[in-house]
C-alpha cells in the first residue's frame, strides 16, 4: 500500500457562469473535447458549469504524501478506493436505505419503519427503541429516535439517537441527513465517552450494514493508521447524507473535541465538491478582494456597507480567520457560497473535485486553524448516500 491511485483533476474546466445558457455550456464542453457538463447548483443559486472529460487520465500518490497532506490541512480524494466488489457486495443494502429515504421524504415515521424489516431483526436483540421526539422549535428536525442498548435484561449504554434532519430550509431541497450519537446535543463531550460512541456507531451499522464499507476496509484502516500515527483508529460520530438536486453543505469545517478528521464515501450518485484547508481557503478569499473585478461581488452582496465591513474583517488573516469561525457572518458568507465569480476562481485554482461512487474524501480536522474546509452539491437530478464518519484513535 505504498501508492494510492487518484484522478487527475486538471481535466476540470470552469466553462461559464450563471449567465450562461446550457446550449452554450454544451457547445463549450464540445471545443474542450468533454463529454461532459455539471451545473454547480445549490439552494437557488447557480454558481456556473463545469466541463469534465470522464476518461482523463489517473495517476498513484504516495502514503508519504497523502501524510504530508493530512498535516497541511489538504482535503484527500481517492477515486475509487472502494473497489466496484464492495459496492455490489452492499448494493441491496444501499437499495434499501434509499427505500427509506424515500418512505422519511413521502412523510412516513422513521420510528414505526425501524419496527419493520429488515430493520426489526437487526435491532431486536441489541437496541431498545424508548421514544421518538419532535422538536418543534428547530424548523431542520424531522424526528430523533432514542434508544438503549441491551444485553439480555441488562442495559449496559443509555440515551443513543438517531436525528433526521432536512439540510437547509429550501423547501426546493430534500437532502436529508441521518445522524447518530449519544447524550445531550450540542452539550455533552461526546469524546470524552469512547464506549457510548461505539455503541452509537454499532446503532448506524444496524440500520445503515453498507457502513461497513468504511469501518470493515481494511485498507483504510491501515492508510488512517499511518496518517495519524496511531495503532488502531475508530469511525465515531456516523452522518449518513443523502444529498439531493438543490442541495448539500455550504462551505464549513467539523470540527469536534477529540476527533482528528473525517472519512466521507460516496455510494450513490455523485457529488460536486469545493475543498480546500482554511489557510488556503483565506489565500483565496484575500485574492478575491484584492482583484479589480471584485465589484462581482455586488452580485452576491448587494449592500456597500456590509461590503465595507467585510473587506475590514479581510485586511489579515487573524482578522479574517476569526470572521470565518463566526455564525453571523453573512457577506462573507454571500460571497463564498453564491458568487460564482468567486467559485469560477476556486475551480480554476484546482479546488474542485468531482466525487463518484466507490471514492473516499479525507478531511482533516486537527484544530479550528487547522482543518479542510469544504462545501457539498448533489450533481444528479436524484438524491444520492453518502457515509461521513468522525475518525479517532481507538481507546
Amino acid at each position: 500500500m505504498d501508492e494510492i491511485y487518484i484522478k487527475v483533476e486538471a481535466s476540470r474546466h470552469y466553462i461559464g457562469g450563471s449567465d450562461t445558457s446550457a446550449h452554450k455550456a454544451e457547445n463549450i464542453a464540445k471545443k474542450l473535447q468533454h463529454d461532459l457538463i455539471i451545473k454547480l447548483q445549490q439552494r437557488g443559486s447557480h454558481r456556473g458549469w463545469l466541463s469534465d472529460a470522464s476518461d482523463s487520465p489517473g495517476q498513484t500518490i504516495s502514503v508519504e504524501d497523502i501524510c504530508k497532506l493530512w498535516k497541511q490541512s489538504e482535503p484527500i480524494v481517492l477515486s475509487g478506493f472502494i473497489d466496484s466488489n464492495g459496492l455490489i457486495e452492499q448494493k441491496d443494502h444501499i437499495d434499501q436505505s434509499y427505500r427509506l429515504m424515500n418512505d422519511v421524504l413521502n412523510d412516513e415515521e422513521c420510528n414505526e419503519l425501524l419496527y419493520q424489516e429488515p430493520y426489526f431483526s437487526r435491532l431486536s436483540n441489541r437496541f431498545e427503541i424508548l421514544s421518538s421526539i419532535y422538536d418543534e422549535n428547530d424548523p431542520q428536525a424531522i424526528e430523533k429516535i432514542e434508544c438503549d442498548v441491551i444485553d439480555g435484561d441488562d442495559v449496559v449504554a443509555e440515551n443513543l439517537w438517531l436525528k433526521l434532519s432536512w439540510l437547509s430550509f429550501v423547501e426546493e431541497d430534500a437532502s436529508l441527513r441521518f445522524r447518530f450519537s449519544f447524550g445531550l446535543e450540542s452539550y455533552e463531550d461526546v469524546a470524552a465517552d469512547p464506549d457510548r460512541q461505539q455503541y452509537a456507531a454499532e446503532f448506524t451499522e444496524a440500520v445503515f450494514p453498507e457502513s461497513a464499507l468504511i469501518s470493515h476496509n481494511e485498507s483504510l484502516k491501515q492508510l488512517l493508521c499511518k496518517v495519524l500515527d496511531v495503532n488502531e483508529v475508530s469511525y465515531v460520530e456516523r452522518i449518513v447524507f443523502f444529498n439531493a438536486p438543490e442541495g448539500g453543505a455550504q462551505f464549513h469545517q467539523d470540527i469536534e473535541k477529540g476527533h482528528q478528521g473525517v472519512v466521507f464515501a460516496q455510494l450513490r450518485g455523485r457529488t460536486g465538491w469545493l475543498t480546500l484547508s482554511k489557510q488556503a481557503l483565506i489565500d483565496e478569499i484575500q485574492m478575491f478582494l484584492s482583484r479589480p473585478d471584485a465589484s462581482l461581488l455586488m452580485q452576491a452582496v448587494n449592500d456597500c456597507e456590509e461590503i465595507e465591513y467585510l473587506y475590514a474583517k479581510a485586511s489579515d488573516n487573524i482578522s479574517l480567520s476569526a470572521y470565518l469561525d463566526e455564525s453571523d457572518n453573512d457577506p462573507l458568507e454571500k460571497l463564498i457560497n453564491r458568487l460564482p465569480a468567486f467559485a469560477q476562481q476556486l475551480v480554476e485554482r484546482g479546488h474542485v473535485y468531482i466525487v463518484n461512487p466507490g471514492d473516499i474524501v479525507l478531511l482533516p480536522q486537527q484544530d479550528i486553524d487547522h482543518c479542510a474546509w469544504h462545501a457539498v452539491l448533489c450533481l444528479d437530478d436524484f438524491p444520492g448516500e453518502a457515509l461521513s464518519f468522525a475518525v479517532r484513535e481507538y481507546s
